[in-house]
């Protein structure tokens, strides 16, 4: 391996931007599927993970040595805002095209729904069970439906 990587932390860098580009590459499945913006988040929200494992990318917030480097870091600070942004601008899409009402804010939205996922992971992995985890996704998706400003097909 040390023929590829000047080190360990070259090492864990690679490994953690082939993480992130997995992750953003399985979310982005769903952001650009056809649908409305409200179909297209919840097949994010509700796609199959292991949730008891936590989310790969943002469970590397918890390491220390991850979080103290900032080269390490910065690929989950990357992820983590690709993210916020992809959700704000489906979100926003969703809001153009008259599918969500006008109060909803995109961006807060999107802050939202990626706090809920992440907390959501913390909570099942404290009670190791899933259950805390689909009640928090259950509960934004709640909160979501509520600016629907359209019927949904």
């Amino acid at each position: 391996m040390y023929h590829h990587f000047a080190g360990k932390p070259d090492l864990a860098l690679a490994a953690i931007r082939r993480t992130a580009e997995e992750m953003r590459a399985l979310a982005e499945e769903e952001f650009s599927a056809p649908g409305t913006a409200v179909d297209r988040v919840t097949a994010y929200l509700l796609r199959e993970r292991d949730v008891l494992k936590g989310c790969p990318i943002g469970r590397l917030t918890q390491d220390p040595d991850v979080m103290g480097d900032p080269a390490l870091r910065a690929p989950v600070d990357e992820t983590l805002a690709w993210l916020r942004e992809r959700l704000a601008e489906v979100l926003a899409e969703g809001r153009e095209r008259g599918e969500l009402n006008t109060v909803l804010d995109p961006q807060a939205v999107a802050a939202t729904v990626v706090a809920v996922l992440q907390g959501g992971y913390v909570l099942a992995r404290a009670a190791d069970s899933v259950q805390p985890f689909d009640q928090a996704i259950a509960g934004v998706l709640g909160l979501l439906a509520a600016h629907i400003s359209m019927p949904r097909t």
